[in-house]
């Protein structure tokens, strides 16, 4: 084992129990950073001044002025950009989502179209646009056979079945969600399909790795339209068909699939 993905593992056990040790050694570092603009502020302000400093109202924020801008790396950066991308250029009439993330890839649709997510777990939102279906997506029960244009599921099926949200435990499920997703897609629509790929096994509870030829077999009687990915060193990769995920740790598959 690396130092690196020995470092991952302990911040991963901090984090499970509220702890984030990474952000307490930041913020003991920069704590002096705040000392020094304090001071400085408090030299700068006059008594006039309408924003005067009063020792209840501090709010020290103790590590961003060390941090980027922000974020535009990682699976979920962009999984949500390149299948929001797609369904934005296929125009679909209607778009089914399953268990993506709301304030990431359901979100950018929402700009454009109206969207239906189905999840396991409630969602409490009047937004408009979105029509939201409290249910489990394992076998998709009441959507008849080819009748969904449009469809996606983004880091979602590797956990079902480990009850990690509440779900029946079920170690096949995650085969029985895609054949569903297979099932109920329409002749000439597209699915946006994305999973953990690389060294297949199991991290109980937390999800599932599978290796990309799983993928492709599950999906067999479906049509791969591309293939992207994002590698273990966060790069992602238009077209990944060369790409050796096989032995990769944790990457991220994304299949773009059409059903002939």
């Amino acid at each position: 084992m690396t130092f690196r993905l020995l470092a991952r593992r302990i911040h991963h056990f901090l984090e499970i129990y509220g702890l984030d040790g990474q952000k307490f050694v930041t913020s003991v570092r920069n704590t002096p950073h705040f000392l020094r603009t304090l001071s400085a502020y408090r030299t700068q302000s006059q008594s006039a001044d309408r924003f005067q400093l009063r020792a209840k109202e501090l709010a020290p924020i103790l590590h961003e002025f060390s941090e980027p801008a922000g974020s535009a790396t990682g699976h979920y950066f962009y999984q949500d950009l390149w299948a929001a991308r797609k369904v934005y250029a296929a125009q679909p009439a209607t778009h089914l989502d399953i268990g993506s993330r709301i304030d990431g890839f359901v979100t950018h649709l929402l700009t454009f179209m109206a969207v239906t997510v189905i999840d396991i777990r409630p969602l409490h939102s009047n937004l408009a646009g979105l029509t939201f279906l409290q249910a489990d997506a394992t076998d998709l029960a009441g959507i008849p056979d080819n009748s969904v244009e449009s469809l996606s599921s983004l880091h979602a099926v590797e956990h079902f079945g480990l009850g990690r949200y509440g779900d029946p435990v079920a170690p096949a499920a995650c085969f029985g969600a895609m054949r569903a997703l297979a099932r109920v897609l329409k002749p000439g629509g597209k699915l946006y399909f994305s999973v953990p790929v690389g060294i297949e096994r199991v991290a109980f509870n937390a999800h599932r790795v599978f290796a990309p030829s799983t993928v492709r077999e599950t999906f067999a009687d479906l049509e791969l339209v591309s293939f992207a990915a994002v590698d273990d060193n966060d790069c992602f990769h238009a077209d990944a068909t060369s790409q050796p995920l096989d032995s990769a740790h944790f990457a991220c598959g994304l299949y773009e699939f059409t059903k002939k």
